[in-house]
């Protein structure tokens, strides 16, 4: 069960790859960030200058509360929606890293397997208990990774579901009261 020094050299070679290209998809997750951030600051600014200028314009109390109550529910459905583009930001990254997670994961499966099986070919004689408990050993471990790697996708989209169901909340609370003093 020994390696040549090829075999090692693109096990490593592979590693770095992947290593390189995760480090590439977690960059761009952060450039998508960064530009979502200066995008809602732009916007937030100029919201803010239009909404002082209006504010100074009021003529009187009835006025400004309407117009506080006008800017309230915009300001948190934009939060909501900024809320989820960085769900989404992050989710994206996330399922680029699981998908070449799991991608190397197989492989590295696959290695093993192969490994256990040119392992049990060149067995001495009477090793025959001691093949059949590497293989199941092996095997244990393929169903555990499946295992757990199914739990983790239910939880993500229980996340994400909870998630959903959060923003429309917020969104749908934001409107209430701005809907009820509208009809006073």
């Amino acid at each position: 069960m020994s390696f040549t020094p090829e075999q090692i050299i693109a096990t490593q070679k592979a590693s770095i790859e992947t290593f390189f290209g995760l480090s590439n998809k977690a960059f761009e997750g952060v450039e998508k960030l960064v530009e979502l951030n200066l995008q809602a600051t732009k916007a937030a600014l100029a919201e803010v200058s239009e909404a002082a200028q209006a504010v100074l314009s009021a003529k009187d109390a009835h006025e400004l509360f309407a117009l506080q109550t006008s800017l309230m529910q915009p300001s948190a459905e934009k939060a909501a929606a900024y809320g989820r583009h960085v769900y989404e930001i992050f989710a994206g990254t996330g399922a680029e890293v699981t998908r070449v997670a799991e991608a190397t994961v197989a492989d590295n499966q696959k290695k093993v397997i192969a490994l256990v099986d040119n392992a049990v070919k060149n067995a001495p004689a009477g090793t025959e208990n001691a093949v059949a408990l590497v293989k199941s050993a092996v095997a244990a471990a393929n169903n555990a990774y499946e295992s757990v790697s199914k739990a983790a996708k239910q939880a993500g989209e229980v996340a994400e579901a909870n998630f959903q169901a959060i923003t429309a909340t917020a969104v749908k609370a934001a409107q209430a009261p701005a809907k009820g003093k509208r009809a006073a």
